[in-house]
């Protein structure tokens, strides 16, 4: 339970650095912000997709693929699982209706507008662990309640 609210501590951060007020903003302003969190998830995603037993990176199927992130996977970082993926012609839905991350704002609706920078390194860290299992993907977030929120992953076909 410490290294989920060390997680979270760190996460944080991560976000108010990446978001504190630049003295000399360069181009590109808060979207560079998303994009250095969606590439630190990124590449924490490929570590841990790199430590995972031989035996998964064995699947075929994408939505197999799909229920080991939200099931496994998620219960080693957050100790929860997500709700199961639904498949929407070809792109998933995984719905969380309790996001971690999340559950620090929920108190009001004026934070929705500030939920996805804590949701960038997610996805980045979705789509990392999908490139190490061999599935190419884009994955977006949306909110409309706190702490809900999903995760939408297409899967690009060779």
């Amino acid at each position: 339970m410490a290294d989920a609210v060390l997680f979270e501590f760190l996460h944080t951060e991560m976000v108010a650095e990446l978001w504190a007020p630049d003295p000399d903003p360069g181009p590109g302003g808060q979207k560079t912000s998303l994009s250095v969190l969606e590439s630190m998830g990124f590449r924490v995603g490929q570590a841990l997709g790199e430590r995972l037993p031989r035996e998964t990176l064995g699947f075929k199927e994408e939505l197999d693929v799909l229920k080991f992130l939200c099931k496994d996977l998620r219960v080693a970082m957050s100790h929860k699982q997500m709700d199961s993926p639904t498949d929407h012609q070809g792109t998933y839905v995984l719905q969380d209706n309790s996001f971690p991350l999340l559950v620090p704002m929920a108190s009001g609706l004026q934070y929705v507008e500030e939920a996805p920078k804590f949701l960038a390194f997610t996805c980045g860290l979705l789509c990392g662990a999908l490139g190490i299992l061999g599935f190419q993907s884009l994955v977006t977030a949306s909110v409309t309640a706190l702490p809900a929120c999903k995760f939408q992953v297409v899967i690009w076909k060779p």
